[in-house]
């Protein structure tokens, strides 16, 4: 099946297109640490050449403990991503987690993402890819690669071409993830651009008793893997002090190590680009 490319902005993702970098916080921690972080992004992309769409949630709300920090919320979350699209002319891309988010969210967002645990919810899927630009689906950790074209099919049934879908690994015993690499191909069989989720991928789901664990050193391992395997895209998630990040912070990059990173996988992207794409 012929790869869709997808519009955004100023860059296309998928179909051949240059390699696209969506990455940001886990959360928004405050209007100033978030402008921080984007426009940092925004200056490393630019200097590599690589296009890049901002992501950061208004509200975590599938956090291990209903004692961790969520989050600004809808409002004030949406303003302050409103403000990084609007100042530094950046894509930006937030979760979704109730119905009655999704026209405020799309009216903001360049993409809406359905978040993993609630792929497999029809009518929701449906109500985004009606209402949003664009809609990225995360694969769900219980869900197998082939059978994650009924979930876009869903969402083109719903009127939206515009689809991404990120692998974040599967569920493997307690507390852990793994990627089988031979996901990527086959999700890309559903004709719509993959995207790659080094981050979560190296996350260890609740390990941390009231919080998720993480092993951030394995992901420029998985991340060269995947632009080996032709992904159209990567998802980090980034932070000046990853240790003192409010959410996920085991499994974010600190954001210094980025464009070394960035530079490498590159490389392999030009490599492999003619061959796969």
């Amino acid at each position: 099946m012929p790869m869709k490319k997808i519009k955004m902005g100023d860059f296309e993702i998928g179909g051949g297109a240059p390699l696209v970098l969506i990455a940001g916080p886990c959360v928004i921690e405050d209007e100033e640490t978030t402008m921080e972080i984007a426009g940092e992004l925004k200056k490393i992309t630019a200097e590599l050449g690589m296009p890049l769409i901002f992501k950061a949630s208004y509200d975590k709300a599938n956090r291990t403990s209903h004692n961790s920090y969520r989050g600004p919320g809808l409002s004030r979350g949406l303003e302050i991503l409103a403000r990084v699209r609007k100042e530094l002319g950046i894509p930006v891309l937030s979760d979704v987690h109730r119905f009655e988010e999704i026209v405020p969210a799309a009216e903001i967002l360049d993409v809406v993402q359905v978040p993993a645990f609630l792929c497999r919810q029809t009518d929701f899927i449906m109500e985004i890819a009606r209402r949003a630009r664009a809609v990225n689906i995360k694969k769900g950790q219980f869900i197998a690669p082939q059978d994650a074209i009924h979930i876009v099919k869903k969402a083109a049934a719903a009127g939206n071409e515009n689809i991404l879908l990120t692998e974040r690994g599967a569920s493997f015993g307690y507390n852990n993830l793994v990627v089988d690499f031979r996901s990527l191909p086959v999700l890309r069989r559903a004709g719509y651009p993959v995207i790659f989720d080094a981050t979560h991928s190296v996350q260890l789901p609740g390990a941390a008793g009231t919080a998720s664990g993480g092993d951030r050193a394995m992901v420029p391992f998985l991340a060269r893997a995947a632009v080996a395997a032709g992904v159209d895209g990567l998802f980090f998630e980034v932070h000046p002090d990853p240790d003192r990040a409010l959410s996920d912070g085991p499994n974010s990059l600190v954001i210094e190590s980025l464009p070394a990173l960035l530079a490498v996988l590159l490389k392999i992207d030009a490599v492999v680009r003619s061959d796969l794409r």
